[in-house]
């Protein structure tokens, strides 16, 4: 199947199981996860309307983006951060997905004032409470949200998990409503803050994600193959 074919597909996908809730499917990006693929196929997926990218590694998104995205794109970090490639991160990415510890917090906020901007962020959950995955605890996330709140130059706006690989997408489906349950629990807690962004769906669950109100998907094989 061409990439062409992969990408209508999964916005068939989307809107499908947004219509299933009632939802509005322009309410949901697609991150297109190009950490498999090279530029020339994050080049292609541009042209074909895609606008929102993610990458796991800071080295990789170096190399690959040193020629910037045009300024209609998007790029997410939504792997793993160390609070040493903070600075690179601050000057590549336009999205810090995975804030998840008070060191990389204070990082971000160092180099975005550095910088002079003001960077949107979204906290990781690790729902689930998988030890191999990164994330902090839900007993946590209140006290990082003020942390976040508390940073001048970075703009918390909202909350992302990955759910355990599973046979049956159905049995992750706790896991993306546990984080929207978090998610407004903490809202009701921050009346000011902005926090209408859930993270959560990949190409294995995404559907169900949808279902339990992810307002951004990180697709990479369902769209790139492999």
């Amino acid at each position: 199947m061409s990439l062409a074919n992969r990408v209508r597909e999964v916005e068939a996908r989307v809107v499908a199981a947004a219509a299933r809730r009632g939802r509005d499917p322009d309410e949901i990006t697609v991150v297109a996860v190009c950490k498999t693929v090279d530029r020339a196929a994050v080049d292609e997926a541009y042209t074909l309307g895609l606008r929102h990218f993610g990458e796991n590694r800071v080295q990789d998104a170096k190399a690959k983006f040193a020629v910037p995205l045009p300024p209609d794109a998007t790029l997410h970090m939504i792997g793993h951060l160390q609070s040493n490639k903070a600075r690179a991160a601050v000057g590549l990415f336009q999205i810090v997905e995975s804030v998840d510890r008070p060191s990389l917090i204070a990082a971000l906020e160092r180099e975005a004032h550095r910088l002079g901007i003001v960077l949107p962020v979204l906290l990781q959950v690790n729902v689930a409470g998988e030890t191999q995955k990164a994330g902090c605890r839900p007993a946590d996330a209140a006290t990082l949200v003020a942390r976040v709140a508390a940073s001048p130059h970075l703009a918390l706006r909202g909350l992302l998990t990955i759910a355990p690989l599973v046979a049956d997408a159905e049995e992750a489906r706790h896991v993306f409503r546990g984080l929207r349950e978090l998610r407004d629990r903490l809202a009701a807690e921050h009346p000011g803050l902005d926090l209408g962004t859930l993270s959560m769906g990949m190409t294995n669950d995404f559907e169900v994600a949808i279902e339990e109100g992810a307002t951004t998907v990180r697709i990479g094989r369902a769209i790139f193959g492999g």
